[in-house]
């Protein structure tokens, strides 16, 4: 599992540095926008991020985990309960570390006039935490990863950068833009692969684990 983990992260890195560059020509078009703005265009894009976030988290452990047929998975087969609890950790939690928690470590670094940390589970619970179950629900009887888990990373990127733009006055010098490139990067390469790769796997039975490598080939 870890070297899979590993081959993963490397499969990912140019993705996510792709969404890095968008991410900087967005915040290059849009550094001046008023807080207020920022915090609802983040509020449009964090809650579509954890719903892609909680499909591709439970696909992954549905395609894994559910009873297989000549190799091929029997969906809406898996405990719904369990499900639901994994695919909600994975999505809420680790959503939260990439599109909060992460950039507001960076706007502290850099000392940004407006920091502040935003929970989306706390703040607009009415919002994400249904948009989580709802990628489950999904996810349980349409298990897929593929679409899923591109969007999922363009996403987590353009989340985390209005994140930092709520916090930004726009007077930003080329270091601040190369300390931004590098918070994103991080906050969602790594987040995002344990969210959709590592996690759901923690929970499957080890002969599917190890035995059963089609599954996610197949469909990442």
């Amino acid at each position: 599992m870890l070297k899979q983990i590993l081959d993963e992260l490397r499969a990912h890195a140019p993705y996510t540095f792709f969404g890095v560059i968008t991410g900087i020509i967005i915040m290059l078009l849009c550094h001046r926008l008023p807080f207020e703005l920022s915090y609802r265009i983040f509020y449009v894009i964090h809650p579509l991020h954890v719903f892609l976030s909680a499909l591709v988290t439970a696909a992954m452990y549905e395609l894994h985990e559910c009873p297989k047929v000549n190799s091929k998975c029997v969906k809406g087969r898996c405990n719904l309960w369990k499900l639901l609890i994994i695919g909600y950790l994975g999505s809420i939690g680790i959503a939260t570390i990439s599109d909060s928690i992460i950039p507001y470590f960076f706007e502290i670094l850099l000392n940004m006039p407006n920091k502040g940390i935003h929970l989306g589970f706390i703040e607009k619970w009415w919002l994400v935490n249904p948009l989580a179950v709802l990628g489950i629900i999904f996810a349980h009887y349409k298990p897929a990863t593929k679409f899923p888990h591109a969007g999922h990373v363009l996403l987590s990127t353009w989340a985390s950068l209005f994140h930092i733009l709520m916090a930004s006055t726009g007077n930003l010098d080329w270091i601040s833009y190369l300390v931004i490139m590098f918070c994103l990067f991080i906050a969602v390469w790594l987040p995002c692969c344990v969210s959709d790769i590592a996690f759901p796997l923690l929970f499957v039975k080890k002969k599917e684990a190890a035995g059963d490598e089609g599954a996610n080939g197949d469909n990442l």
